[in-house]
């Protein structure tokens, strides 16, 4: 929301959406410190944050509905902006949230949600719900979820941590707030190996995979699966998904 304006999103989701026969959807979020500091840009705090991503909702909108664009609000401005090359549908836009605030924003002003879910029953309580009633009071009965959960395929412990390498820093302490990701592995790596992968879904067979994401469609419901698994080999285990994830939890 400060590197790339809204307008220029939303070019570029209508290009891809026309490279992809109509397939793609937008993911969206109030950003991290680590992605905007390296450039410069100050990271506010998340009033801020929201009030960028209500106005880039808006622009995005209008433009990939085809319509010009005039704006001039507290964070952006669009000056007779138009998609000469618009989308060749209705693409949606869905956004990440991790706690009520962001998934009931979500619910009010977007096309759908994405949501990271260790724990299914917090993920419903904290996230899922409060989206679901703000889609239903803004009139959306049925909303898009993208669901995903962080999964380490391995045979034991030093396998995972193998697995995992510079992924370790995504649960290190500081992450809102560094702009180096040195420095949050560095912090992984120093801490006891059981406080990094506890925060994760560690597994050792196909069958204990498949009851790692089942939930995420039989509890909450899912539209979309994201499948993220670390491993030692990520070919073989891309393969594995296929054969003998997806289609299991397709049936479900």
């Amino acid at each position: 929301m400060f590197h790339y304006h809204p307008a220029l999103i939303a070019q570029a989701a209508a290009t891809v959406d026309r490279l992809s026969n109509g397939r793609f959807f937008l993911g969206v979020g109030t950003g991290e410190n680590i992605n905007e500091g390296p450039m410069g840009y100050e990271f506010p705090a998340y009033p801020e944050r929201i009030g960028r991503m209500g106005e880039a909702l808006d622009i995005m909108n209008q433009l990939l509905a085809g319509n010009k664009v005039d704006h001039r609000g507290e964070y952006y401005v669009v000056d007779k902006a138009k998609l000469y090359s618009p989308p060749l549908g209705n693409v949606k836009i869905l956004m990440a949230a991790g706690g009520p605030k962001s998934a009931a924003f979500a619910g009010a002003n977007a096309d759908g949600l994405i949501t990271s879910v260790k724990d299914p029953v917090e993920s419903i309580e904290r996230v899922i719900s409060p989206f679901r009633q703000a889609a239903k009071q803004a009139g959306k009965p049925a909303p898009n979820i993208m669901a995903t959960r962080w999964v380490v395929l391995a045979k034991d412990d030093d396998e995972a941590w193998e697995a995992l390498g510079t992924m370790r820093g995504l649960r290190a302490p500081g992450r809102l707030e560094v702009v180096d990701p040195t420095v949050l592995r560095q912090r992984a790596d120093e801490m006891e190996r059981t406080e990094i992968l506890n925060q994760f879904t560690v597994v050792g067979s196909v069958e204990q995979l498949i009851d790692a994401y089942a939930p995420l469609v039989t509890e909450i419901g899912a539209t979309h699966i994201s499948i993220q698994v670390a491993s030692v080999d990520p070919q073989s285990t891309i393969e594995l998904v296929g054969r003998d994830v997806l289609p299991e939890l397709r049936r479900l």
